[in-house]
């Protein structure tokens, strides 16, 4: 893909307006992609914080997530070398929960096509229920927790992860297996991706 062709897309995607009447701030699509990435971050949709910045992942879920990876901000926000593509570009709003889900129209209309742009990707980081329904489909246990306790059956292409959120101290406490065994793994493999 040539690399005009990848930012006519992205200049298409930074401009949709595809769901202006269902988001409370308005439309700011927050993403990251080159034709050379190697890495993909496949996360939910940005929170406020990252709305009013532009940058994804620039918050404390962000700042865990490169902990999880081994890797600093400046490595994280190497354009050539992770993609950052959550399910819904935009601030979906909050819930009774939380921020609400990711909308659906993003993945229908861009996915596929940014997804095509980046064909030397080698590894998928899928974070969330939303990412893992699109990514792992059918091959997801019947939830979250399981389909992360069987993480080497979707190794080394894709892994699946809790989202960073502080809102999953709890989650990290009880599953400490996870900091134990899948970080490692994790860190050794982003390495020499990166090195590569």
């Amino acid at each position: 893909m040539h690399s005009s062709n990848y930012k006519i897309l992205a200049k298409e995607v930074k401009e949709c307006t595809l769901c202006t009447s269902h988001l409370p701030l308005g439309p700011r699509p927050v993403f990251q992609i080159h034709p050379k990435d190697k890495i993909l971050i496949a996360g939910q949709a940005p929170g406020s914080k990252v709305h009013a910045t532009g940058i994804p992942f620039d918050d404390p879920s962000g700042d865990r997530l490169r902990d999880w990876m081994g890797i600093d901000k400046t490595t994280f926000y190497n354009l050539e070398q992770i993609a950052i593509l959550p399910m819904g570009f935009c601030y979906p709003g909050t819930g009774k929960s939380g921020d609400l889900p990711p909308r659906k129209e993003c993945a229908e209309k861009w996915r596929g096509q940014m997804l095509a742009l980046m064909p030397d990707i080698q590894l998928t980081l899928v974070i969330g229920q939303y990412a893992l329904d699109w990514h792992l489909k059918d091959q997801k246990k019947k939830n979250l927790t399981e389909t992360v306790r069987a993480w080497r059956e979707y190794w080394p292409e894709h892994l699946p992860l809790p989202h960073p959120s502080p809102r999953n101290n709890i989650w990290l406490k009880k599953n400490s297996w996870f900091e134990k065994e899948v970080l490692p793994e994790l860190r050794n493999v982003v390495a020499k991706i990166l090195q590569a």
